[in-house]
């Protein structure tokens, strides 16, 4: 992966965090907590006992790390692309294939979990403290698992991580390759109208396909730090299921699908743009 692949990763998957943040929280505390009613008695509550700064808890950890994360999913994607079209002797001048843009999303979502796994535990951790204060912060959050689990603790939830990503990665790229085609004439590059819808509809489609397992993965993250204790993923599947029914898996779908369109539009416009500027520049 290239230092111009990390640096337009980190921009454009900050630009995206800071969007769409807000909601996130929202979204994690309806899944991991049962005392809200729905969307607007969480964000009153939160705005109420914690003002706006509530709604931002987890943010500094993960903006900070997203260049890893984002150069990670993307220099893997496009390697893996690279190496499946070039392995069969694909015609640079058709579109990828549907099961080449699937297979190479799955592998990218499958390398990103070991990155972002830790990552994602501490900002689910932050967000879904309300009242108390456990932790102080992404670095005394991070000191307090390995205190009490090692490292294996920064893992917790990551099988339901994995179980959400490594598909999803691969649904996450094929409707952007497919709206982006669809939207651009033969031989010219996409526009900006065609990244940005492309994007969105990319992130609406995979976070639609993620929340049930993104539900599980909240409360097993959250299990031990306020949240209830659960074993694992089977664990957390039944004894919601048994408490709650299936309505359980979508808590927090509405939230997902509204979040991610402008999340993701705005995430695959600042990557294509930022490098294509680059090229431009090297070629410069």
């Amino acid at each position: 992966m290239s230092l111009l692949e990390f640096v337009a990763g980190s921009i454009s998957g900050a630009l995206g965090l800071a969007v769409g943040h807000p909601l996130d929280t929202v979204k994690v505390r309806l899944q991991a907590q049962t005392a809200y009613k729905g969307i607007y008695h969480c964000v009153a509550q939160t705005y109420s006992n914690e003002g706006v700064h509530g709604l931002f808890k987890g943010m500094a950890f993960p903006v900070l790390t997203t260049g890893i994360t984002n150069s990670v999913v993307f220099g893997c994607y496009n390697n893996a692309l690279n190496y499946l079209t070039h392995s069969q002797r694909h015609d640079p001048g058709k579109p990828h294939s549907a099961a080449h843009v699937f297979m190479a999303g799955c592998f990218s979502g499958a390398m990103q979990v070991f990155v972002t796994a830790p990552i994602d535990l501490v900002k689910v951790r932050l967000q879904g403290q309300t009242n108390t204060s456990l932790y102080r912060g992404p670095s005394h959050c991070v000191a307090v698992i390995l205190k009490e689990n090692g490292v294996r603790g920064l893992y917790r939830g990551g099988m339901a991580l994995a179980l959400r990503d490594v598909p999803c990665y691969g649904l996450y790229f094929l409707p952007y390759e497919v709206t982006c085609k669809a939207l651009t004439e033969s031989g010219k590059q996409p526009g900006t109208f065609a990244i940005l819808l492309a994007g969105g509809v990319a992130g609406v489609v995979t976070w639609a396909c993620a929340t049930p397992m993104d539900v599980v993965k909240a409360r097993l993250q959250m299990s031990g730090a306020g949240g209830r204790v659960y074993t694992g993923v089977l664990h957390c599947i039944r004894i919601s299921l048994r408490e709650e029914g299936v309505r359980f898996f979508f808590r927090g779908l509405l939230l997902n699908s509204v979040r991610a369109f402008p999340v993701n539009a705005i995430t695959f416009l600042t990557y294509e743009s930022l490098m294509r500027t680059f090229k431009l520049a090297l070629v410069g």
